[in-house]
């Protein structure tokens, strides 16, 4: 990892944000994961057609 990163991270450590670097590069990537499904499922939902999903509802 490029230097900032980790100092940036060992400052969250050292407040005590998270309790050691592993869980905050965890936690980092778990959330960039859950935004990438999310941006994801919007390019796909993006496709849809209005009208033929209201008259699939109907």
């Amino acid at each position: 990892m490029e230097e900032g990163l980790v100092e940036q991270v060992d400052r969250l450590v050292r407040e005590h944000v998270y309790p050691n670097r592993s869980q905050a590069i965890q936690d980092a990537v778990a959330d960039k994961l859950r935004r990438l499904d999310r941006g994801r499922l919007a390019r796909e939902c993006a496709k849809l057609d209005p009208k033929f999903e209201q008259a699939l509802a109907e």
